[in-house]
């Protein structure tokens, strides 16, 4: 906890943005930080409350000791607050920045409305603690000769990464993409989190011994078998990229396009790296219209803002949430209730209780969406249909599970799926159906959070640590 009557004498206070009319002009972080007397008076608002939801199973997936970091920070121990959070995140400047805190709905004085900024505290830790020269490699004083290979490095697999290095592993990741992150890098927008926080990291784990093996496609560019027959044990953290279908006529029309290629070539544009032969997709001058209410959809309006688009609206098939939950009913879970994500405060029109039925066009191009609203069944009610006008439509409703065309298809049928086509493996020791391959994070669980992607990296690589050496200290 922080101070005692913290909670009493302290207003909660969040990071400001920049105004929506200067930040869309660019894609770089727009949040404002607190200052370190701002961040230790929002820690001292963490109260003795017993039973710290914020830290459970369903508060925060890598079980961050958020009361005691808490206390670190307002009794001004900004260092030992950040071995406290190295403990169980090895990468909190990331989640400080995109996790939707589900810490914070779990926390008591959320039953009034006024959590403690966690998520804040967080991202304040971690950056002093680059900020101080408190962040080095921590490479291992010994070595186990045994050799892991890590497919994919986004959240998942750098975690398992850096931890089995850190257990004297050789490591090393084999990523399909020209630089590390995943979906860190090539899905969430800049103006969430810019990439030269991934690359320190890069570089730390490097100075750890883990080699980064870029432009390796498993399935394709190389065998899922000869890097089993090359390493001692392999993890699978290939996410799941395949696109959910919205199962529309139309999507064949030229300015219909998936969420994640949009996002892709944007983040590759900001990065300095080259288009590839694909068409550009590009919204500037355009009507948008963006099928989904999630997370990824929020970043295609706030994308498409940036490049100038003429109007974004966003089609969601639920109702409009309530604005506020039932707390007795609720609380400490994730609630349903209406939120505005900064992307759509900057100017998207957003329609609730909307079906799309098709994408309409004309020679070949789409001009518009044909919706209709829906009963409390999400059924299309007849005679309420309506076009919206629409010269770029991205698809943004989720992804189904992995990629099937690559290490899927050459494993078959040793490789087993579960019934949602994610790579079947327990929690326990992560084992798929294949001898020494392990799987962790999306391509597992399917699409998830960032924070839950670390948990199962970290986990998995204590599963391989225990699995190669028959013992570990690595933590779960």
């Amino acid at each position: 906890m922080g101070k005692v009557t913290g909670f009493l004498e302290i207003d909660r206070q969040e990071q400001k943005y920049q105004p929506a009319s200067d930040r869309i002009r660019h894609f770089r972080e727009f949040t404002i930080p607190l200052n370190d007397q701002e961040v230790t008076n929002q820690a001292a608002r963490c109260m003795d409350c017993g039973i710290p939801f914020c830290h459970g199973p369903d508060g925060c997936p890598v079980n961050n000791q958020i009361p005691d970091w808490n206390d670190l920070v307002y009794q001004g121990d900004w260092d030992i607050a950040l071995r406290n959070l190295h403990s169980t995140n090895n990468f909190p400047e990331f989640t400080g920045r995109i996790c939707p805190a589900p810490c914070e709905e779990a926390c008591t004085l959320n039953l009034e409305d006024v959590p403690v900024n966690i998520k804040s505290v967080e991202q304040a830790i971690a950056d002093k603690g680059f900020e101080n020269g408190w962040i080095v490699p921590e490479p291992s004083a010994t070595k186990t000769g045994k050799a892991v290979a890590i497919i994919g490095s986004g959240p998942a697999g750098m975690a398992a990464a850096q931890q089995l290095a850190r257990a004297g592993h050789t490591v090393h990741v084999y990523e399909r993409e020209p630089k590390a992150g995943g979906l860190l890098r090539y899905g969430i927008p800049d103006f969430k989190m810019e990439k030269h926080y991934i690359d320190r990291r890069v570089q730390q784990m490097e100075a750890e011994g883990v080699t980064f093996h870029y432009g390796v496609n498993v399935g394709v560019t190389v065998s899922m078998e000869e890097l089993t027959a090359r390493h001692d044990a392999v993890i699978l953290c290939a996410g799941a990229e395949r696109p959910r279908d919205p199962g529309v006529s139309g999507m064949e029309l030229e300015g219909c396009h998936w969420a994640m290629p949009y996002l892709v070539q944007q983040n590759r544009r900001v990065g300095g790296e080259p288009d590839g032969d694909e068409a550009p997709i590009w919204a500037g001058g355009k009507h948008v219209v963006v099928i989904g209410g999630g997370d990824t959809a929020s970043d295609c309006v706030g994308t498409a803002f940036r490049q100038g688009a003429l109007s974004v609206t966003q089609l969601d098939i639920r109702p409009i949430p309530p604005l506020k939950e039932d707390k007795m009913t609720v609380w400490p879970y994730w609630p349903t209730k209406f939120r505005t994500s900064s992307s759509q405060a900057e100017g998207a029109e957003r329609e609730f209780s909307a079906a799309t039925l098709a994408l309409v066009g004309e020679d070949g191009r789409v001009t518009g969406v044909k919706c209709a609203r829906v009963d409390e069944k999400r059924r299309p009610i007849e005679g309420t249909e309506f076009i919206l006008r629409a010269d770029l439509v991205l698809a943004a409703i989720g992804f189904s599970g992995p990629l099937l065309d690559t290490y899927i298809a050459e494993a078959g049928e040793a490789l087993e799926l579960d019934g949602r086509t994610n790579v079947k493996a327990n929690t326990e020791d992560y084992k798929t159906s294949i001898d020494k391959v392990f799987a962790a994070g999306d391509v597992r669980k399917g699409q998830s959070l960032v924070v839950w992607a670390i948990r199962e990296g970290r986990q998995a690589a204590r599963a391989v640590d225990l699995y190669l050496t028959g013992e570990t200290d690595l933590p779960r």
